[in-house]
């Protein structure tokens, strides 16, 4: 999809704007998981999530070619939205967003914080991506796409840090949304010609990345109706999942309390809060945690942004058993 000469290129890019984030060892994550575990903290970066990154290199190609034209419109549950927003204001170019109904208000508020115009339409992502087409027929605007290589490209570079951070890392769990960020990950290992086993994750009540790869072929689901919103996809981009059928070695799916859990282990071993698809890689290595033993893990902590609504009621409304301290600490 890229060289690596590009993508080196594109984080020079990035970094005017997006300082490398970190990638950290929190001594009470690896007593949890058994092993040693480097978080890519990419809820550091200015909108809270990875995405930016990719709406930063689409900008800069469309100023270099000219193409900004009226603006740009795009369809969006959050973060997606955010980067173009954030990114379209740094090149001085109008953004547009659609987003469904009922959407998360905070999200919604962060978007127009950075400029953007918001248009809510249908139920959910699948519905509102149409209306955005339209919109961009009738205004004459430049339609973003949730998955393109510019995004694949952008959002690369912290896969890059990561690697080049880390050299060792035996195996990396990233969340799937509509599959940029596993896609970027495959990419960079790849270009740096490491060995690294890469896991995808999504909800199970949003499988339909994971069903995909099971069938070998595109496999779309009626609803997507899990709170950890950056993975509620309910039809893949063909390209992506031909990409993460040859990169990835298997995708895990987990469950509601799974993903909330996660995020309160995130919140009381590192004191960073994850929304549910930043937590998501966290949740699937717990339940492989057998098969970690004496490997080096890495956690794409994907984004921070959850309605501090949805964290009281998802995450805090219950008890959890499997939410108390950890019992030893790794040896460093």
């Amino acid at each position: 999809m890229f060289t690596l000469d590009e993508l080196r290129a594109a984080h020079e890019v990035v970094r005017a704007a997006v300082p490398p984030t970190p990638a950290h060892r929190w001594p009470l994550l690896e007593a949890r998981l058994g092993t040693r575990v480097h978080v890519k903290h990419e809820n550091h970066t200015p909108i809270g999530a990875f995405k930016l990154r990719g709406g930063i290199v689409y900008f800069d190609r469309l100023k270099r070619e000219g193409r900004a034209g009226n603006g740009v419109i795009s369809a969006t549950r959050g973060n997606h939205g955010q980067s173009i927003a954030l990114a379209g204001q740094l090149a001085g170019v109008p953004v547009t967003i659609v987003v469904p109904e009922g959407n998360s208000a905070e999200k919604n508020a962060a978007m127009r914080a950075f400029g953007a115009e918001l248009v809510e339409h249908g139920a959910d992502f699948d519905e509102a991506m149409p209306h955005a087409h339209a919109l961009a027929q009738e205004r004459g605007l430049e339609m973003v796409p949730s998955f393109h290589r510019d995004l694949v490209l952008g959002v690369s570079t912290y896969a890059l840090e990561l690697f080049e951070a880390v050299r060792d890392l035996d195996v990396l769990y990233a969340p799937i949304g509509l599959g940029s960020g596993i896609c970027g990950c495959i990419m960079a290992r790849d270009l740096l010609g490491l060995d690294v086993e890469i896991v995808g994750v999504q909800a199970q009540r949003a499988p339909a990345y994971a069903l995909s790869f099971e069938a070998g072929e595109l496999v779309t689901t009626d609803s997507s109706d899990t709170f950890a919103d950056g993975l509620a996809t309910r039809v893949p981009d063909a390209q992506a999942l031909a990409l993460i059928m040859k990169g990835a070695s298997r995708i895990i799916t987990v469950g509601e309390d799974a993903i909330a859990e996660a995020v309160l282990h995130y919140w009381r071993d590192t004191h960073n809060l994850a929304e549910g698809a930043g937590a998501a890689p966290l949740a699937a290595a717990l339940s492989e945690k057998q098969r970690l033993d004496g490997k080096k893990v890495g956690l794409v902590l994907s984004g921070g942004n959850i309605d501090l609504a949805l964290f009281a009621r998802q995450v805090l409304g219950h008890e959890r058993s499997t939410a108390g301290e950890p019992a030893a600490v790794v040896p460093a």
